[in-house]
């Protein structure tokens, strides 16, 4: 009887999803967000943040169009 090779599947890479200047955005935001002064929209034209989500989004964004390492949008 033979014995089946099982097929390596995706490996994860290993190594950072997101990078340090990522986590600064973020971290940034959220501050923003406590301290009420984060704003949503364009050009902050919306009302003032409330959730925690929200902040986290806005400073994966921010970082985006830094240039930082963050995973695309799905």
């Amino acid at each position: 009887m033979a014995t089946k090779k099982r097929s390596s599947s995706k490996k994860k890479s290993s190594g950072r999803k997101y990078g340090k200047a990522a986590g600064k955005s973020v971290k940034s935001a959220m501050h923003r967000k406590k301290k009420g002064t984060l704003k949503s929209g364009k050009g902050g034209k919306g009302g003032t943040v409330k959730s925690s989500k929200q902040a986290i989004a806005i400073g994966l964004s921010e970082a985006r169009e830094k240039g930082a390492k963050v995973p695309k949008k799905k």
